[in-house]
C-alpha cells in the first residue's frame, strides 16, 4: 500500500494531489503534510485532488474532516476534486457529501476557491 503526495500553493490555495491509497498506513503521512504546509501560513483554502486515489478506508475519511475543520474553523474553504464513483459513494455513505463541495477536476475547485 503506497501513496504519493504532492503539494503546490497558488495565491491562498493550498493543492494537494493524492495518488495511490489512502488508508490507515497512509493518512498519517497526508494529515502531517497538509498540516505542515497550513503551518506555514501561506495559505487560507485547500483543494484536495483526488484524481490519482484508488482507495480510501475511514481512516482518510477522519483526516479529510480534520483537514475540513481546520481550514473552515480558520475561515478558509475546503474543496474535494476529481472524486471516482467509489469514492463518491464512500463520501455519500458517510454523509462527508453534507459539508464538502466536490468539483469534477482542480480547475474547477480552484475557480470556486477564487484563484483562476
Amino acid at each position: 500500500m503506497s501513496l504519493t503526495v504532492s503539494t503546490e500553493v497558488r495565491g491562498d490555495t493550498l493543492i494537494v494531489r493524492l495518488e495511490g491509497e489512502l488508508d490507515h498506513h497512509t493518512a498519517e503521512q497526508v494529515r502531517t503534510t497538509v498540516e505542515g504546509e497550513l503551518d506555514r501560513g501561506l495559505t487560507h483554502n485547500l483543494v484536495m485532488n483526488m484524481e490519482g486515489l484508488h482507495f480510501m478506508d475511514s481512516s482518510g475519511l477522519g483526516m479529510i474532516l480534520g483537514r475540513y475543520k481546520r481550514v473552515t474553523g480558520a475561515g478558509g474553504r475546503m474543496t474535494l476534486c476529481a472524486v471516482n464513483d467509489q469514492l463518491m459513494k464512500l463520501f455519500e455513505m458517510s454523509g462527508l457529501l453534507k459539508i464538502v463541495r466536490i468539483y469534477p477536476n482542480e480547475s474547477v475547485a480552484l475557480a470556486e476557491t477564487g484563484v483562476a
